[in-house]
């Protein structure tokens, strides 16, 4: 009766917990992030890409990337796997059932007793056994550790999720970056066309002035020189362009080809506001933060479970069927009948400190899930401030840019006049042309960086992925 009563007082405690979950921990945040636009809850996070982005061929880009894209389908079908553990994990609490038929002979030694006592009061030389029949086992969940695999489990699933939507917010500002990257390769190839065919104007004009005796040759080899570091800009741009094209249909997985695109660097326009919200809002809208969340709630359970190994365990099993020692009464009811139930409680004493040091592994593992939250946290708000910086300072590199480039298109319009009048010489006329030429490539090159930036805020706020 002792026993009994026990066994009942442990099917009373089922469900309890031996562990207690550590809570998020709640990271102090500032409350705007620096440089910030605005102080309130707006978030261009909110944003779903296809309407962030007003290019039509940049969204259609966007859109075949995250339906071809291989590394999001392996994703997606890592929720898939995901799921179908979680759904396994909820049959934990389910007793199990198995059904078995045998049959069997035996025949032992002769000279042995059971040979000689089966032979004496059986009058044969074997023994036939056939048995069917179901078994039931049950384990009672009293420390909580089938609920605890539950939670593992339901919090693998949430943090796969998340995965996919980290890598969905990955596509589509790796696709918007490409395209912009395309943009500005298309007009510093625009610009580098161009001064070869300046460059080249010089070195006829150069070559005419030495016919008639004005210069010497060194004056024309020198703007060959620079004609001809002109032209191998062009081929070495339209290689990028190539590489770039053949990286970004990879990226929708498609054969590498050509990107159609019929807008340019100088027609796309910047967001004229781009609310950042608060820095707290990053807790719901960034997804790896979310996942490492999920992480540590899985590091939780995991403690749980650990901890629930060290204790007892309580497993009840029942069975019945058919059982018979001939084959020709083996299913006479009722006299085949027979059914067994028992219940055991099994206590982990000497395992060597494996338990313990499970449960010490994991409890460690839970507080490096809380490290790697906040770190998580931390780095978000960086790469947030980081965004604005180059957005803020990015203005300020465009507008010397745009002002150097028009007094450097002034000086080479100046210096051909100048010298074809007499009063400046060569030298003048070349380093006004390499000057031009390095200034429209590096404006062509800040501008898409403008692009790039705000792609970065976007995607840093947690945007993309919806």
């Amino acid at each position: 009766m002792k026993i009994i009563s026990y066994i009942l007082l442990a099917v009373a405690l089922a469900g309890c917990s031996v562990s207690k979950d550590t809570p998020l921990p709640q990271p102090e945040l500032p409350n705007a992030y620096r440089n910030a636009f605005a102080t309130d809850t707006t978030s261009i996070a909110t944003i779903e890409w296809d309407t962030f982005f007003t290019d039509p061929q940049l969204r259609e880009l966007i859109a075949r990337t995250l339906s071809g894209n291989y590394d999001l389908q392996t994703a997606i079908k890592n929720i898939e796997a995901s799921r179908q553990l979680l759904r396994q994990s909820k049959w934990g609490q389910v007793p199990q059932l198995n059904a078995n038929i045998t049959a069997s002979t035996t025949i032992p030694s002769k000279n042995s007793l059971n040979g000689l006592s089966i032979n004496n009061f059986l009058g044969t030389s074997h023994i036939e056994d056939y048995n069917a029949g179901l078994t039931l086992s049950w384990e009672a969940d009293i420390w909580g550790k089938i609920s605890s695999r539950k939670k593992e489990a339901l919090a693998n699933y949430l943090e796969t999720e998340e995965a996919t939507k980290l890598v969905t917010a990955n596509l589509v500002a790796t696709a918007a970056q490409g395209y912009y990257n395309l943009l500005m390769l298309d007009a510093q190839l625009e610009v580098a066309i161009k001064n070869r065919n300046l460059s080249k104007n010089t070195v006829d004009m150069v070559t005419r002035q030495f016919n008639a005796g004005q210069v010497t040759h060194l004056a024309v080899e020198q703007a060959e020189g620079q004609r001809l570091l002109a032209a191998q800009i062009v081929p070495q741009l339209e290689k990028e362009i190539i590489i770039q094209e053949n990286a970004l249909s990879i990226l929708t997985g498609t054969t590498p080809g050509e990107i159609e695109r019929t807008g340019s660097l100088a027609t796309e326009a910047l967001h004229n506001e781009l609310p950042t919200g608060l820095p707290a809002t990053l807790l719901s809208h960034r997804p790896d933060v979310k996942a490492q969340e999920y992480e540590l709630n899985a590091a939780n359970a995991r403690v749980g479970i650990a901890k629930a190994y060290m204790y007892p365990a309580l497993n009840i099993t029942a069975g019945g069927g058919l059982n018979s020692f001939k084959s020709d009464n083996w299913f006479n009811m009722p006299t085949s009948l027979f059914g067994l139930v028992s219940g055991s409680i099994a206590q982990p004493l000497l395992q060597g400190r494996k338990l313990k040091a499970q449960y010490e592994v994991a409890k460690t593992d839970r507080e490096k899930a809380v490290i790697a939250f906040r770190r998580q946290v931390l780095i978000a708000v960086g790469e947030v401030s980081d965004a604005l910086a180059e957005i803020e300072k990015l203005k300020e590199e465009v507008a010397f840019a745009e002002e150097r480039v028009d007094n450097l298109q002034q000086a080479v319009s100046n210096s051909d006049k100048l010298f074809a009048s007499g009063l400046a010489s060569y030298l003048e006329v070349i380093t006004a042309q390499s000057n031009v030429l390095q200034g429209e490539l590096d404006l062509a090159s800040i501008k898409r960086n403008q692009l790039a930036a705000e792609v970065k805020l976007y995607k840093a706020l947690g945007g993309g992925w919806k």
